[in-house]
């Protein structure tokens, strides 16, 4: 049997490989705008209930670890670690084409340590902020000559935490974390004229952000006892503004394309270098709202309504012209018998949910919004050991981004993830060996 060491040196080299500089996981084009498509701060149990967060202390019978409202870490009895992976499929169309990819990565990793056992603990991790990677292209005729105008991005920022919940009175539990948002962010447009003459130069401008820099995260959550095994959760959690350094480059080139292939050879010359600017972008405020109904064990009901002040992103001193986002969540899941012994699917979690995001997104007069349905299992697995407790997590949000109005781009994806999680009694002193 894997003993603790070894299971703590395994999720030491799995973030150890995780790419610190940020990994694209996304080809939608309205990944272009902002920061990228901004990620669910919340873990697959979460996201199967529909995303529901900021009023969820438990689920299931297990510890979780909700870092989108840090106050719920109060709830946190076992030592809990959580690691996991995320894929993706997505379908883009407009009036006149289709086309499907696929990404996947390690998604995140997350422990949590109870302190005083069922009043405090503290918690940190790794997980995605945004993700930007996408690539199209534009066609038009100048005379008869084609243009074509090709926009290309890829990176994205991650987000490392390290938080801190507590229980202030019988009913009330408070919590914060400190988080460090780090990543690069990678744009280029280019303009070629493929049917000029072979020696023309395309053209080409690169601007890339090294971004790093903290955010600090609060919550709180009210808890109603109903009765010894049922009770009501209201949840507040909220970002503060905050301020991240960035280093940035700008480099504008000419190239050339071989006519028959359409292969990019070497830069041929650069035309404008500027590096190592120090930039600012100023991150907006954002506030979680959520209320959740449970039967200890049994099933679980929730609701949140998440916005953010997104208008009021800029990055070097320039407003980005986002909108403010709103979400709506609801969701919830039920584990017909948590000790059933003679029957597996008995004792397996079930999750429902939906979601509702207005993006930030404005584009050609159209605001961009996206919506799914989720849906998930949790699959305990038994163990010999009386204080360890596993659980495979598994979730998928089937959804739209976009619209074909205007001469847009409209996204159907399948979200998919993975969570691996582990409960047990590290760090107890023992009376008797």
């Amino acid at each position: 049997m894997i003993n603790r060491t070894q299971i703590l040196l395994i999720l030491l080299s799995i973030f150890s490989a995780y790419k610190v500089s940020g990994q694209a996981t996304t080809s939608s084009p309205y990944s272009k705008f902002g920061l990228g498509l901004l990620q669910e701060q919340a873990l697959p149990q979460n996201m199967g209930m529909g995303g529901i967060a900021a009023g969820v202390r438990t689920a299931g019978g297990y510890n979780n670890i909700n870092m989108l409202n840090p106050a719920s870490y109060s709830a946190i009895t076992l030592t809990t670690i959580d690691v996991g992976a995320y894929g993706t499929i997505n379908t883009l169309s407009n009036s006149s084409d289709k086309q499907t990819g696929s990404d996947f990565r390690l998604n995140h990793i997350a422990f949590a340590i109870p302190i005083t056992r069922g009043t405090s603990a503290f918690s940190f991790g790794l997980l995605p902020y945004s993700d930007l990677g996408y690539n199209f292209k534009q066609v038009t005729k100048i005379d008869t000559n084609t243009v074509n105008s090709i926009y290309g991005g890829d990176g994205g920022l991650s987000k490392a935490y390290i938080g801190y919940g507590f229980n202030l009175f019988k009913h009330l539990n408070l919590g914060f974390n400190v988080g460090y948002i780090f990543g690069n962010l990678r744009k280029t447009s280019s303009v070629e004229i493929p049917n000029y003459i072979a020696s023309s130069f395309n053209t080409q401008i690169e601007n890339s952000q090294s971004v790093k820099g903290l955010s600090y995260d609060y919550g709180l959550q009210y808890q109603f006892d109903l009765s010894t095994t049922s009770s009501i959760v209201l949840g507040y959690s909220g970002t503060l503004k905050s301020t991240l350094n960035s280093t940035s480059k700008y480099i504008s080139t000419q190239y050339l394309t071989d006519p028959t292939t359409g292969e990019i050879d070497i830069a041929r010359d650069t035309t404008y270098s500027r590096t190592g600017t120090n930039t600012k972008i100023n991150l907006p405020m954002e506030q979680h709202f959520g209320v959740s109904y449970q039967k200890l064990n049994h099933y679980l009901i929730g609701a949140d309504y998440s916005t953010g002040n997104w208008s009021a992103l800029v990055i070097d001193g320039v407003n980005q012209g986002l909108k403010n986002t709103q979400s709506y969540h609801i969701g919830g899941q039920i584990t017909p018998n948590i000790n059933a012994l003679n029957s597996y699917l008995a004792a397996m979690d079930y999750r429902l949910g939906y979601q509702l995001n207005k993006t930030y997104i404005h584009t050609s007069g159209t605001d961009i919004n996206e919506s799914a349905v989720t849906f998930g299992v949790g699959l305990p697995i038994r163990s010999q050991s009386r204080t360890a407790f596993y659980k495979v997590n598994l979730s998928a949000e089937v959804g739209r981004r976009g619209t074909l109005q205007n001469n847009l781009v409209k996204e159907n994806y399948v979200n998919f993830r993975l969570g691996f999680l582990l409960n047990d009694t590290w760090f107890r002193k023992y009376k008797f060996d």
